[in-house]
């Protein structure tokens, strides 16, 4: 049947997501149209307002509505430590675990097949921070799987000679899984476990 142009721009848009193929942005879409008035308005909103609201954090580049975060401004936590993830969102999965220190996020991997280099990460940033001195442990919280492996050996040369102990979160956390798909269970139990890295600092 013929689609109103209206609805095949929305089935569009809705493909250009990540995972979402041509079946689940036609659902989606057909959800939408048959949705209250409120519903897709508040949502139409929501999408207009997340790239004014939301902002990067100079200091740990996670996603915050303040810069700095709210995280990184807060005199209660463990300034000295630094827990150093891939993506904003596994900042929330270590909130969960009860991590009490920094963030710093990398926001993203290094992965040659995609044309992601330690450049393209917040790599020299990381750098910055430790370099200034109150910083004493470092502890990388990349994904246990060839990417993450990757992006920890480049953060471990990055750190050499840098006045700074550098750990890697234990083997809690399957190999070869993510840390957004892991509990809050396994993540202390990985942050309680982690190692020294060789090469890394003092």
């Amino acid at each position: 049947m013929a689609v109103p142009p209206a609805l095949a721009r929305l089935v569009d848009a809705l493909k250009r997501l990540p995972g979402v193929g041509t079946r689940t942005a036609e659902r989606l879409a057909f959800h939408l149209l048959r949705a209250p008035h409120d519903e897709t308005h508040e949502l139409a909103e929501a999408l207009l307002a997340l790239q004014d609201a939301v902002v990067a954090c100079s200091t740990c580049h996670n996603l915050a509505e303040s810069d700095p975060c709210s995280l990184c401004s807060d005199p209660d936590r463990e300034h000295a430590r630094l827990l150093v993830v891939e993506q904003p969102r596994d900042v929330t999965a270590f909130e969960e675990a009860g991590w009490k220190g920094l963030y710093h996020v990398l926001l993203g991997h290094v992965s040659p097949l995609e044309g992601v280099e330690a450049k393209d990460l917040t790599l020299s940033a990381l750098v910055d921070r430790v370099s200034g001195g109150s910083v004493s442990e470092v502890i990388v919280a990349t994904n246990p799987d060839y990417e993450g492996d990757a992006t920890a050996l480049h953060i471990v040369r990055a750190l050499d000679g840098q006045p700074v102990q550098v750990s890697r979160i234990a083997r809690g956390v399957a190999s070869g899984s993510a840390i957004e798909y892991s509990n809050s269970a396994m993540l202390s139990d990985a942050l309680a476990g982690r190692v020294n890295l060789e090469g890394g600092g003092r």
